[in-house]
C-alpha cells in the first residue's frame, strides 16, 4: 500500500497537466512562409510565446500565398480556420471586399486596450492596408519591395567593377553582354516577373499601371500596360532574351535558386530574398536600387509595396482576440521589427525600428540593406503609391502567361500587353460586378 501513494499522485499530476496547459488560449496563425523566412517565423511564434504565459501562438505553414488564402476562405466557410491569415499584397482588395469576414487590426488593437498609431508605421506600408476612412484593416507584417542583386564574383571575373552595380537598364544589358563574354550562360534573370517588371517598374517611372490611382481610387479602374514605355521595355528584354543576355527562369519566386547557385549573375526580386542570400550565397553578392531609363522624366520615383500582411479572421472567441493583439504588440516593438529587419530583408514597418537599426551601424556594415527602405520612403505620387486591384491573383497569372509568350518569341512585346490589358480588365470588371454593394 506504501507503493500506491506515490503512484496515484503521480498519476494525479498526469492528468492535471494538460488541464494547466490548457489554460493558455491558443491562436492559430496560418502563413506561406518557407526556408530561411520559415524558420523566421517559427522563432517569432517561439519567442512570443515564451515572453508571456497566456497566449500560445501556432504558426502552419500552409502552401503558397494562393493556396493558403484558398483554404483559409474554405475553412472559415466551414466555420473554422485560423485566427490569423498572412495574405500577400495581391490579395489585399479581395480581403478588403470580404468585410464580413475579416476584423480590422485597428480594432483589434483598441478593443484589446493596445495603444496603435498608425502614424507609427512607414506611410507608404501603412497606407496601403487602410481603409478610405482611414482605418488600418491588416497588420503589416513581412512588407517588402524590388530590388537588384548581383554576383560580385562575377563581376570581377568578367572585368565589370564588383562594387558598381547598373543603374540603368542600358548599363544592365552592357554589363550582361560581359558577362556572357566572360562565359555566364545566365547573365541575367528575374524572379516575380509581373511584380519587378510592370509593377515595380511602373512606379519607379511614375507611369500608371492601372487607372483610379492604380486602383486605391476605386474599383472601376483598368490596366494601363501597354504604354509606349512598357513595350519598349518588354521589347528591349525579348531582345536580351534573344541573344541569351536574359534567361527566363519560371514563375514566382523560383528564379531565385538560380542567383543562390551562382549560375545567374543578376537578379530583380523581393527584399526579402537577403536572408537566403546572406545564409546560401557562396560567392561576394551586392544589392541596389532597381535599374531605370534615364531619359524617362521624373525617374526614379520609388517602388511599390510587396510581401504580405496579416488578416484576423472574424468569428473568433474575445479571449482569442486578445490573444492577437498581444502577438501583434509584440511583433511590432522596434526591437523585434529591427531584428526581423536586419535577418531577413523584409523592411521595418515602424519609423523607430528603421531609426533604431540605422543607429545599430547595421547599414554601413551591410552596404545595401538600406536600399529597399530608401527607394520605399521617397515622396510618392498617384502613380506610385501602390497597386491595389480585385482579382489580382488571376491578373499576376495573365501576365505571367503572356509574358511567357513573349521571352519564347511567339508573340510581340505589344500583342503581349493588350492582351494583358484587355484579360485583366475583364478581371477587374468581374470584381467590380461582384462587389457593387
Amino acid at each position: 500500500m506504501k507503493n500506491r501513494i506515490p503512484a496515484l499522485g503521480i498519476l494525479a499530476c498526469a492528468l492535471l497537466a494538460p488541464l494547466a496547459s490548457q489554460a493558455q488560449t491558443e491562436v492559430q496563425w496560418w502563413h506561406s512562409m518557407t526556408a530561411v523566412n520559415g524558420e523566421w517565423v517559427n522563432d517569432l511564434a517561439k519567442d512570443f510565446n515564451a515572453s508571456q504565459k497566456d497566449y500560445r501562438i501556432v504558426p502552419t505553414f500552409k502552401g503558397t500565398y494562393d493556396e493558403s488564402m484558398t483554404a483559409a476562405v474554405a475553412a472559415f466557410r466551414a466555420g473554422s480556420g485560423p485566427h490569423i491569415l498572412q495574405v500577400f499584397e495581391v490579395g489585399t482588395a479581395t480581403m478588403m471586399a470580404s468585410k464580413g469576414a475579416i476584423v480590422p487590426v485597428a480594432k483589434i488593437m483598441k478593443d484589446s486596450g493596445y495603444k496603435f498609431d498608425p502614424t507609427a508605421y512607414v506611410s507608404a506600408v501603412a497606407g496601403y492596408y487602410t481603409a478610405p476612412n482611414g482605418q488600418m484593416l491588416s497588420f503589416p507584417f513581412n512588407s517588402s519591395t524590388t530590388v537588384f542583386y548581383y554576383n560580385k564574383d562575377a563581376f570581377k571575373a568578367a572585368g565589370l567593377d564588383p562594387e558598381k552595380a547598373p543603374a540603368t537598364w542600358p548599363e544592365v544589358a552592357l554589363a550582361a553582354a560581359k558577362l556572357k563574354a566572360s562565359g555566364h550562360k545566365c547573365p541575367f534573370t528575374t524572379a516575380w516577373q509581373g511584380w519587378t517588371q510592370l509593377e515595380s517598374f511602373s512606379s519607379w517611372h511614375n507611369v500608371e499601371f492601372a487607372s483610379k490611382s492604380n486602383g486605391l481610387g476605386g474599383l472601376d479602374a483598368r490596366m494601363k500596360i501597354n504604354s509606349p514605355l512598357h513595350v519598349r521595355h518588354i521589347e528591349n528584354l525579348a531582345n536580351m532574351a534573344k541573344q541569351g543576355l536574359f534567361v527566363y527562369k519560371g514563375r514566382g519566386n523560383v528564379p531565385e535558386a538560380s542567383f543562390i547557385s551562382g549560375e545567374c549573375a543578376m537578379t530583380t526580386t523581393s527584399s526579402g530574398f537577403y536572408g537566403n542570400v546572406a545564409k546560401n550565397a557562396k560567392f561576394g553578392y551586392g544589392l541596389s536600387a532597381l535599374p531605370y531609363y534615364p531619359d524617362v522624366a521624373g525617374a526614379p520615383q520609388n517602388t511599390v509595396i510587396g510581401g504580405a500582411s496579416l488578416w484576423v479572421m472574424a468569428g473568433k472567441q474575445p479571449a482569442e482576440y486578445k490573444g492577437v493583439a498581444a502577438f501583434f504588440n509584440y511583433i511590432s516593438s522596434p526591437e523585434v521589427q529591427s531584428a526581423s529587419h536586419k535577418r531577413t530583408g523584409y523592411l521595418p514597418v515602424t519609423t523607430a525600428a528603421y531609426q533604431l537599426t540605422e543607429k545599430s551601424g547595421f547599414y554601413k556594415e551591410k552596404p545595401g540593406t538600406d536600399v529597399a527602405v530608401t527607394q520605399m520612403i521617397r515622396k510618392v505620387t498617384d502613380k506610385s503609391r501602390g497597386i491595389r486591384l480585385g482579382n489580382y491573383v488571376q491578373v499576376r497569372a495573365i501576365e505571367d502567361e503572356e509574358l511567357e509568350q513573349v521571352w519564347s518569341g511567339k508573340k510581340s512585346a505589344k500583342e503581349a500587353l493588350d492582351a494583358i490589358v484587355k484579360r485583366g480588365d475583364e478581371q477587374l470588371e468581374r470584381f467590380q460586378k461582384a462587389n457593387k454593394g
